[in-house]
């Protein structure tokens, strides 16, 4: 590592013990609410009345957007645009959510009380014949979040992790080393809690995420980090909450810059905008996912000129294709907050083709890597 390469440190945080502590305190004040809750529900059933719960309703963007519209939408990143009443006597749908919030919320409870973590998975083989299917337990973790108005790593509650990160940076996880700096092109997991991470240290110059693991190793194959001071990170696909929490915690601690690489399709442009924007499911955190100030480095549709791509690496797109496209092109939010996005995916709606970032390799192996990359950074061409 150059003796003169400026390290970039995260901004000063409060010591181990404190934070622990505050961690500690949180956690104990979460856990009295539960069970107060509880506590209030048993005894209104015990009386014969009907407990109900009100839940806020968040949507960080619609999909009926109008530029024309005198109106607009009342979509927020942090405040909610309706309520749903949950009772647990009434006969209908709401009976069922309640019923799922509640059993879920006592194995909450159970985790915060003997400080123990498990996933959503876990929670669904306790109640499988109640649940149904993981999706229930998943959105009535949602709930429990909307409700006490907190995240889903406070409830104890932990994901399945799958993004990869390497590049110059190094960090503490709890008691583990993360020194992806020793070795740069060598992928190690993005961190599961974010509130465990300490001494970061990075010499990079910016952020580069990609789409896909496969994309993710053409680069660590052809030394890419090591040739260019950066930290790369991929979410492979959709990108899952650690690692869209990693990515905002980096961005925010460093202050660099983030790109995102994505497939020139409506499903790469999806996976883009979950970044920038947050998911609809998610609404209510979106403030705490989201990476507002991310650039869209590629690939686009006007990259097939600039870069005389093949015919045979064009492929036509399906009606379900066109249906996304078509859909995506609907939400607010591109026509308030990103408009040159929304030209690129019209753009690839009138030509009717898409393309995957891999489709680079055609003129040669590492053209990803040695041309495209830099060349569209140090040039600014990104959105």
């Amino acid at each position: 590592m150059a003796g003169r390469e400026k390290r970039r440190g995260a901004a000063p945080l409060e010591g181990d013990e404190h934070r622990l502590r505050r961690r500690q305190e949180e956690a104990a004040l979460l856990l009295r609410r539960i069970r107060g809750l509880v506590r209030w529900v048993v005894e209104e059933v015990a009386v014969g009345r009907s407990p109900s719960i009100v839940l806020h309703r968040y949507r960080n963007y619609c999909s009926a957007a109008d530029a024309a519209s005198p109106s607009p939408c009342a979509c927020s990143y942090d405040a909610p645009v309706g309520t749903d009443v949950l009772s647990l006597l009434h006969k209908d749908c709401h009976t069922s959510r309640l019923n799922v919030l509640l059993r879920v919320l006592l194995v909450v409870q159970q985790l915060l009380q003997q400080n123990k973590h498990c996933s959503k998975r876990d929670i669904y083989y306790m109640y499988p014949s109640i649940f149904v299917e993981v999706a229930v337990v998943d959105r009535a973790i949602n709930d429990i979040c909307i409700l006490f108005k907190c995240s889903r790593h406070n409830l104890n509650v932990v994901p399945v992790v799958k993004g990869l990160v390497m590049g110059w940076i190094r960090f503490v996880e709890g008691e583990k080393k993360v020194y992806c700096i020793t070795n740069v092109n060598a992928a190690f997991s993005v961190p599961v809690s974010i509130e465990a991470i300490k001494d970061v240290v990075s010499v990079a110059h910016y952020i580069l995420v990609v789409e896909k693991e496969t994309v993710f190793q053409r680069l660590a194959n052809d030394k890419f980090c090591e040739r260019n001071r950066c930290i790369v990170i991929t979410g492979r696909g959709y990108p899952d909450i650690p690692t869209r929490r990693f990515l905002r915690y980096l961005v925010e601690q460093l202050h660099l810059p983030a790109y995102c690489l994505v497939d020139s399709d409506p499903y790469g442009f999806d996976i883009l905008a979950t970044y920038k924007f947050g998911s609809l499911q998610l609404a209510y955190d979106a403030n705490l996912l989201r990476v507002p100030d991310i650039r869209w480095l590629g690939v686009f549709t006007s990259d097939l000129e600039d870069f005389c791509f093949p015919d045979c690496c064009l492929l036509h797109l399906s009606p379900e294709d066109r249906r996304k496209a078509e859909g995506i092109l609907a939400r607010c939010y591109l026509h308030k907050e990103a408009p040159e996005w929304r030209s690129e995916l019209e753009a690839m709606l009138q030509k009717g083709v898409k393309f995957e970032i891999e489709a680079l390799s055609a003129s040669s192996i590492s053209f990803l890597s040695d041309r495209y990359i830099p060349q569209k950074i140090k040039q600014g061409r990104h959105l």
